[in-house]
């Protein structure tokens, strides 16, 4: 680490805090529980909106869970469009696609449905059908100089609090980076959290989506940009989290279990939309890019590592977090273990590996170089980290082959 580098760094996150103190306080109205979505529909047709987009994914229209909320729609007189050719990490050329569509149809507001990826679409489709300028141009912070179209979410998933965040990121289809669109006009005006739209995940997805929204409390809470506003919310989260998820894994109709890792997603969405993440999702997206890793098992596999990296300036922290889930040690140092064990403890519950299968030793340099350039300048993390030290913490989550 040159004296350079870290001069950058700490020039970084000194505007990184001023940029977050930017970001509002408003958060969508959201309504809470099981039938939510239906209320939704309702609310829709009060707004006066004569047709949405639904933007979404194949799986999710196969899985009969569109149509659920399209017959909800039918019986409050709103007509409505499906776009569902959103993949994971989705790209520009599918959001195009989704705003030919909508402009196609003349549809006057969006409805995502889904997890983070078509909430992403979502969100940048809509800004992009009021401003007049290419889908790269809304790239960066505070672009969408426009109001865009009236957004609705509904999330399907307990993850990525995609449905209060201020971001959304699209891929370069033939380079695979990602970028980030940063605004707080991406906000939804309505979002609802509806466990029986949660009751049909399989138990894999369940585990990582959950371990992304602990990813998100945990990165809040240990940020340099954390507030008593951001760190009450992400304390609260991970203590959903530790209670609700094992329950939601092992009886994925545990209504209750459901329900709360959707507001637990939600709170981690409002800590970390207002202090940023850090090196755990540097990675984590660097991996999704090389091998497409989703993005919430992705997290779960790097989290205890980096913790384990920031456990010097952030002990104090990760001590204070064991002591939200019940941990007893002598000091802070014990308690910061016992928090980082509780995690390793919770991925093994739940069936997360603890490497990356698809992990090469030839990868790592660059994986590395790529995922220091999104985090080194952007993010507010307790510990700076080097090309070198970032090489040896990856190279712990190679699969040890015998």
């Amino acid at each position: 680490m040159t004296t350079l580098k870290q001069a950058a760094h700490d020039v970084a996150i000194a505007v990184t805090k001023v940029v977050f103190k930017l970001v509002p306080d408003r958060i969508p109205l959201t309504l809470m529980g099981a039938g939510s979505s239906t209320e939704l529909c309702a609310s829709i047709a009060q707004l006066g909106i004569g047709k949405v987009l639904i933007v979404t994914d194949a799986m999710l229209v196969k899985l009969g869970l569109v149509a659920r909320i399209t017959a909800d729609l039918d019986k409050h007189g709103v007509r409505w469009c499906i776009y569902d050719g959103v993949e994971p990490d989705p790209t520009y050329d599918q959001v195009e696609a989704g705003l030919s569509m909508l402009r196609r149809e003349r549809c006057d507001a969006v409805l995502a449905i889904g997890g983070g990826s078509p909430m992403d679409a979502a969100k940048v489709i809509s800004a992009a059908a009021t401003n007049n300028k290419p889908l790269r141009k809304l790239a960066g912070l505070f672009k969408v100089r426009k109001t865009p179209l009236p957004l609705f979410a509904i999330p399907t998933t307990a993850g990525t609090g995609s449905e209060v965040t201020v971001a959304a990121v699209v891929s370069d289809p033939v380079t695979h980076a990602k970028q980030f669109v940063i605004d707080p006009k991406l906000l939804p005006v309505i979002a609802a959290l509806d466990p029986l739209l949660m009751v049909g995940l399989p138990q894999s997805v369940t585990a990582a989506t959950g371990m992304d929204a602990l990813t998100h409390a945990v990165e809040s809470y240990i940020a340099l940009t954390s507030s008593p506003l951001t760190e009450s919310y992400a304390t609260a989260a991970i203590k959903l989290i530790f209670a609700n998820l094992p329950r939601a894994c092992s009886d994925g109709s545990d209504i209750e279990a459901r329900k709360a890792m959707a507001v637990a997603s939600y709170y981690a969405g409002i800590a970390f939309t207002r202090t940023s993440v850090g090196y755990v999702h540097a990675i984590a997206h660097t991996f999704g890019a090389h091998y497409r890793t989703p993005h919430g098992l992705a997290n779960a596999i790097v989290l205890p590592h980096v913790l384990e990296f920031s456990a010097g300036p952030a002990r104090q922290r990760l001590a204070q977090m064991a002591r939200m889930i019940g941990i007893e040690a002598a000091g802070d140092e014990a308690m910061a273990r016992g928090f980082i064990a509780a995690v390793r403890d919770l991925m093994e519950r739940i069936g997360i590996p603890p490497a990356l299968e698809a992990l090469k030793p030839t990868d790592i340099a660059g994986i590395a170089k790529q995922a220091l350039a999104e985090a080194n300048m952007n993010y507010p993390v307790p510990r700076y980290m080097s090309q070198a030290e970032c090489e040896a913490l990856i190279g712990r989550m190679l699969v040890q082959r015998v």
